[in-house]
């Protein structure tokens, strides 16, 4: 497959940009300070000028290679991750003041969720083609892929996990019954799989790049970024994303929630590695989502082994399991194995009844209830309530679990990467709260599609056509290939 090109970028200037002004601002003001100082013929102070000046260009311009062309060139140095976050924090003008926590409801949208499980096959608040059926944005455009890769029927395609069509959880399909496979030994470890460093912003590419290193797949992670991103600051790659470019390196791929420790160990047993997405905070008020590749675990010390693109090369993570279920839940425990086309069957075994995605997201969201239930006040679980509904097809009664889930303070990059509340404002007929909120996350970075593409909706069902329409447009230049942003220009 052909990448796609980059698309030019509009707005606020690159952090390349500015200090390669700043490098020139510094060069011209020492040059006519030298001026200065000789005219009155200090000639002591001319060669410290001279010296200060040279010294303030050779920085400015090591410090723009070193943070800025390097990662493009997707060359990494020790350190360069650190300086870019530095770098980032700097307060300039344009940048709004960083939150703690997305913001909460009005109190007078706050009411405790229900926690009684509703009989699988009941739908209580979902429509026949209701767009809260998806646990991403809707891809109106065309149908979706099986994991074999194969299109589907169905009129109303979305990115969700497994890449199915979505249809109505109204029923569970008749499933056959396959072999048990053996409970897993204590401890595995897959071996052969090259370390990737992540350039900045990366994590994603250079994670799926080691994980397709394992298969003998010798690309690196500037390749893996090209394919997953048409705009190299993008924030946020997808697992649906991931997913494609694994396929498109002839290997398989699946996205699934809902997750647990002993599936995890079957596939590592099995010899396929499995990506996590999780909650990662490298320093406090720092919280972002982020990908790491299994590579083992060891039941006798009670932890899994990673292998993280923030590390060095060559040093393994290794997590407790509490400690990892508690990262690993707030993304709906969601992992992707990846795995040779003849593995299918394999794959099949260990997943057992929840390769069907009904199934999945109903013991997805048992789970959650019952975390919801133990755990009242722990905002993830009851914002995994409300995603499994979402993904059910039940939307109106998943309102309750996201404001329940705002009201504990969610971190405030939680919206960048989840979009199920969305879904679920949007049913509820609340754009307002969607405007609030997708706003709040674009003031932090212009960099996110998916929230352009939600402020588009909310604007659209306000009857805000033309602003509904920039959203739109603003949504495909932070990415180019961003499917439900052109179907909803086209269908606008």
């Amino acid at each position: 497959m052909v990448s796609p090109r980059r698309t030019r970028r509009r707005g606020a200037p690159s952090l390349g940009g500015l200090l390669l002004i700043l490098a020139g601002l510094l060069t011209v003001g020492f040059i006519g300070l030298g001026r200065q100082l000789a005219r009155f013929r200090m000639a002591r102070f001319r060669m410290a000028g001279a010296v200060m000046g040279a010294g303030a260009v050779f920085l400015a311009t090591g410090v723009s290679v070193y943070a800025v062309v390097l990662p493009q060139a997707g060359v990494h140095v020790p350190g360069q991750n650190t300086l870019q976050r530095l770098i980032n924090r700097w307060p300039l003008p344009w940048k709004a003041a960083r939150p703690a926590y997305v913001a909460p409801p009005e109190a007078s949208a706050l009411e405790m969720p229900a926690l009684g499980a509703t009989p699988l096959g009941a739908t209580p608040g979902a429509r026949p083609g209701s767009p809260g059926q998806s646990v991403a944005p809707r891809d109106d455009a065309g149908p979706s892929l099986s994991r074999a890769g194969n299109a589907t029927a169905g009129g109303d395609a979305v990115f969700r996990p497994a890449l199915t069509s979505p249809g109505q959880a109204t029923a569970v399909p008749s499933l056959p019954a396959l072999p048990a496979l053996p409970p897993p030994p204590p401890t595995a470890r897959l071996e052969g799989i090259s370390h990737q460093w992540q350039t900045w912003n990366n994590c994603g590419p250079a994670t799926i790049t080691m994980t397709a290193s394992y298969f003998g797949r010798a690309q690196g992670q500037t390749q893996a970024m090209n394919f997953m991103k048409t705009n190299p600051n993008d924030k946020n790659v997808r697992p649906d994303e991931m997913v494609d470019y694994v396929r498109s390196l002839g290997l398989q791929g699946d996205w699934r929630v809902g997750g647990d420790r002993v599936r995890l160990q079957q596939f590592l047993a099995n010899g396929i590695p499995v990506v996590v997405e999780l909650g990662y905070t490298p320093e406090p008020n720092d919280w972002m989502g982020h990908y790491r590749l299994l590579v083992g675990y060891d039941d006798p010390a009670g932890r899994f082994i990673a292998y993280d693109s923030v590390e060095k090369p060559g040093v393994n993570l290794s997590q407790p399991y509490g400690k990892f279920d508690e990262d690993w839940r707030i993304f709906n425990r969601t992992y992707i194995p990846v795995y040779r086309p003849d593995q299918a069957g394999l794959v099949d075994r260990i997943l057992g009844r929840e390769r069907d995605d009904t199934v999945m997201f109903e013991r997805a969201l048992a789970g959650a209830q019952a975390e919801a239930a133990a755990q009242p006040d722990n905002p993830f679980a009851w914002f995994n309530v409300g995603t499994n509904l979402v993904a059910l097809g039940r939307p109106i009664e998943a309102v309750p679990a996201f404001d329940r889930a705002r009201s504990l303070r969610l971190p405030f990059r939680m919206l960048w990467y989840q979009f199920g509340l969305f879904e679920a404002y949007l049913e509820a007929n609340r754009p307002g709260d969607v405007l609030s909120l997708v706003n709040a996350n674009l003031q932090q970075t212009k960099d996110l599609e998916e929230s352009h593409y939600y402020r588009g909706r909310a604007l659209q069902a306000q009857g805000q056509t033309d602003a509904a329409r920039a959203a739109y447009q603003a949504a495909l230049r932070a990415n180019s290939r961003y499917a439900p942003a052109s179907y909803a220009l086209t269908t606008l």
